[in-house]
């Protein structure tokens, strides 16, 4: 029994894994903004939670390429 899973869990994966990578070199994938969303997710939450250490308002990344920001109020104007 346990083999038979095993090898049903290796062909799901790699169906998984292909149909990934076939997402990925798509023409209309549009991977470089999904990594550039990625990373700005990133930084968003890495500044919020420093931001009632170091006491300065953080402005969030919300647009892609930012056009526009939005400002963090600080603790004391809440």
């Amino acid at each position: 029994m346990q083999p038979m899973i095993e090898a049903v869990v290796t062909v799901a994966l790699a169906i998984a894994g292909v149909a990934m990578l076939a997402v990925l070199v798509s023409k209309n994938a549009q991977t470089p903004q999904v990594i550039q969303a990625a990373g700005s997710a990133y930084s968003n939450a890495l500044g919020v939670a420093i931001s009632p250490v170091t006491g300065e308002t953080y402005t969030l990344n919300l647009n892609y390429p930012g056009s526009q920001s939005f400002t963090m109020p600080s603790l004391g104007q809440l």
